[in-house]
């Protein structure tokens, strides 16, 4: 679905290449409901990328990535090949998969790709997430099928997408990505711990994802005040991700991971604080922007 406000995020206008960019997910931590998130949504991460002639991408198995599934629901018969960059464990990130529907679809197949764990590959983690007890089947039990890359400071190249992984600073092994196609670019940043001490820096890694990219998704998680209690959790501020944005050239910032407790009015107050940042929303589901 198209956004109302979408049209001023349109920087290529379209065409036989353009690369389309949707959020299905953009909260962190715990997907939340109620009258108080209904405008920018309360499923964990999840975007889509999606370009004519190639297999769609998903940056992050959220709660979201229901909503991206549930169309193929009304496609008889009809099955999906998946690419998934996954930035890291944690349950926000991966909740979504045991219920995305098209997995129920025998000739469907899901290509996983995320980081390396301490003590075992990418697909040890995730089958260890999805099983009992934790879960009451196993990644065989479904119909469709499934593939695992291991990925850290890498760089590939998948049914013409380029993929670019950096290890980022968070809570264990996490991952950004840059991902391109037909000279378009975005990265992907969902999880970062911000400087705390002294002046703001960019990471090497992180400028290696965002430098110049079409479209920037930054973690902009907590407040200031939260910091106070929150500063060693792995995440950041609006104005770190602002600063992350004019360091590295990206053209548009879109402001991710929302925390639960953020409600819609409190969201619809970052844009005026940002107002004076060129090229800056503020993520909400249906969100698209095309390339």
């Amino acid at each position: 679905m198209d956004s109302p406000d979408a049209a001023p995020y349109r920087q290529h206008g379209g065409g036989r290449n353009m690369v389309t960019v949707t959020f299905h997910g953009v909260r962190g931590s715990s997907p939340v409901c109620g009258p108080d998130t209904v405008r920018y949504g309360g499923n964990t991460s999840c975007v889509a990328l999606e370009s004519p002639g190639r297999r769609p991408v998903v940056l992050d198995l959220g709660t979201g990535l229901r909503s991206f599934g549930t169309p193929w629901l009304g496609r008889d018969g009809v099955p999906l090949d998946l690419l998934a960059l996954v930035t890291h464990l944690h349950w926000d990130h991966i909740q979504g998969l045991p219920f995305f529907p098209p997995l129920f679809n025998p000739r469907s197949h899901v290509e996983l790709l995320g980081p390396v764990q301490e003590s075992g590959s990418f697909e040890d983690g995730m089958r260890d997430a999805v099983r009992p007890p934790m879960f009451p089947v196993t990644f065989d039990d479904f119909p469709g099928t499934f593939s695992f890359r291991d990925m850290g400071d890498t760089d590939v190249e998948i049914d013409g997408w380029h993929i670019r992984s950096r290890l980022v600073p968070h809570l264990g092994p996490t991952l950004g990505y840059r991902v391109e196609a037909d000279g378009r670019s975005v990265a992907y940043i969902s999880d970062h711990q911000q400087t705390l001490d002294g002046p703001f820096m960019v990471p090497d890694a992180v400028h290696e994802l965002a430098d110049g990219a079409d479209v920037l998704i930054h973690d902009a998680q907590y407040t200031e005040a939260d910091l106070v209690h929150k500063e060693h959790w792995g995440h950041c501020t609006p104005d770190f991700a602002r600063f992350i944005a004019r360091e590295c050239g990206a053209g548009t910032l879109v402001l991710h991971h929302h925390d639960p407790s953020r409600t819609d009015s409190e969201l619809d107050a970052l844009t005026c604080e940002g107002s004076a940042i060129g090229g800056e929303t503020v993520g909400r589901e249906g969100l698209r922007i095309d390339l």
